[in-house]
C-alpha cells in the first residue's frame, strides 16, 4: 500500500518533534510546521532520509559546527535559516 501525501506528512511532523535530543526536536518540529505542506515530494523524501541521521550530526551541521554532508546542505541550510534564535541568537 502507498502512503498518501497527507500521512507523509503527518509522519515526518511526528518524527520531527520525537528526536533523541530536545534542541532538534525544537529546531525540526519549527521546520516541519513551517516548510513541509508546501515541499514537493522530492523534498519530502530527502527529509524522510534526513530524519534517520544521528541528532547530534544534524546538530552539528544545523549549527555549523562540521559541514553538511553535499546531499542535505540545501534543506540543512533551510532548516537552520529558520532556527535563528534557536540555535543563536537572533
Amino acid at each position: 500500500m502507498t502512503e498518501t501525501r497527507e500521512h507523509r506528512i503527518k509522519r515526518l511532523a511526528m518524527r520531527s518533534m520525537r528526536r533523541g535530543i530536545k534542541e532538534m526536536d525544537i529546531i525540526l518540529s519549527s521546520f516541519a510546521d513551517r516548510q513541509l505542506a508546501q515541499m514537493t515530494d522530492a523534498d519530502l523524501e530527502l527529509y524522510d532520509a534526513l530524519l534517520s541521521e544521528n541528532d547530534h550530526d544534524l546538530y552539528q551541521w544545523v549549527t555549523a559546527q562540521v559541514p553538511t554532508p553535499d546531499r542535505y546542505l540545501d534543506l540543512i541550510t533551510r532548516v537552520a535559516s529558520g532556527a535563528e534564535g534557536l540555535v543563536r541568537p537572533a
